[in-house]
C-alpha cells in the first residue's frame, strides 16, 4: 500500500504487486481481528462511517447544486457492498437522502442486519437501476460506487456488475469510489473504466491509488493500533483534530 500523488506520505521499497497487496490487506484485517479482537461488524461501522464523512467533505450540503441532497449508493454483494450499507446510514443520519441499489444481495447475516439497519431508517432502495443515464444525472448530486473495490478479481464480466459499471461509465455527475475504483485492477489501476471525482482509500492508499486524476483523494486508517501501522509500514499522514478521514 503506498500514497497517492503528494499527500506527505513515505513510499514503501519495494512496491507491492497485486498479489502482495491483497495479501497485506488481508494480514492487517487478520491482525485486527485476531489478535486485536475486532469484530467484522465493528470494522465495516468504522470504514462505512469515515466513507459517510468522506462524502460530507467532498460535498457539503451547502454546497449541492440540487435542491434535494440526493445521493445513490450502489452496493456490491462483498465487504465492501456492505460498507456502502453502512456509509448510507451515516450519509442519512448526516442529513443527506441517500438512495441504495443493491441488486445482488449477500446471504451473511451480518449484511443481511445492515440491510435492515437502511430499510429501518426510511432508506429506498432502487428495484433496478436505469440504463438511462441522465435519469440519474437528474435525480442525484453524486454517486457513492460501493460494487467491487479491492474484489476486483469479481470481474466486470460477472452480472449484476457488468451493467452496473457499463452506467458508471457514462453518468456525469460526481462518482465516489471506496478503497479502489470498482473495475480496476488494485495494482495497474483502469483503462475504459470508471473514472471518480473522489476516492476513500480504506486503511491506506493502494498502488492503482497513484493513478487517481480525481478531485479528492482520502484516507480513512485513524482507528488502526500504533503497532500495526508499524509492523506493516503504513506510514500514515498526520491525521488534524479528531478527524477520521485526511484529505491527501
Amino acid at each position: 500500500m503506498i500514497p497517492a500523488h503528494g499527500g506527505g506520505w513515505q513510499v514503501p521499497s519495494p512496491w507491492l504487486g497485486l498479489s502482495e497487496i491483497k495479501a497485506e490487506a488481508e494480514a492487517i484485517e487478520k491482525e485486527l481481528l485476531e489478535d486485536y479482537r475486532f469484530g467484522r461488524q465493528q470494522l465495516i461501522e468504522i470504514w462505512g462511517h469515515a466513507c459517510a464523512v468522506a462524502v460530507t467533505k467532498a460535498f457539503p450540503l451547502p454546497s449541492l447544486p440540487r435542491k434535494q441532497p440526493t445521493v445513490l449508493v450502489v452496493c456490491g454483494p462483498a465487504q465492501n457492498g456492505a460498507i456502502g450499507l453502512v456509509c448510507a446510514r451515516h450519509l442519512r443520519s448526516f442529513d443527506y437522502e441517500p438512495t441504495i441499489f443493491y441488486p445482488k444481495r449477500s446471504p451473511d447475516p451480518l449484511y443481511r442486519d445492515f440491510t435492515t439497519q437502511c430499510e429501518k431508517m426510511d432508506i429506498p432502495f432502487l428495484s433496478y437501476l436505469p440504463t438511462e443515464v441522465q435519469l440519474i444525472n437528474d435525480a442525484y448530486n453524486a454517486v457513492v460506487d460501493a460494487v467491487l473495490g479491492a474484489e476486483a478479481e469479481v470481474g466486470e464480466g460477472r452480472e449484476p456488475c457488468a451493467a452496473i459499471l457499463a452506467t458508471l461509465k457514462h453518468i456525469r455527475i460526481p462518482i465516489v469510489s471506496l478503497d479502489v475504483p470498482s473495475g480496476w485492477d488494485a495494482e495497474s489501476g483502469g483503462s475504459g473504466g470508471i473514472s471518480p471525482d473522489v476516492l476513500v482509500s480504506l486503511a491506506a492508499p493502494k498502488e492503482c491509488a497513484r493513478r487517481f486524476l480525481g478531485r479528492r483523494h482520502f484516507v480513512a486508517g485513524r482507528f488502526l493500533p500504533y503497532d500495526v501501522q508499524k509492523k506493516f509500514e503504513l506510514n500514515p499522514p498526520e491525521y488534524p483534530g479528531t478527524e477520521c478521514v485526511v484529505a491527501l
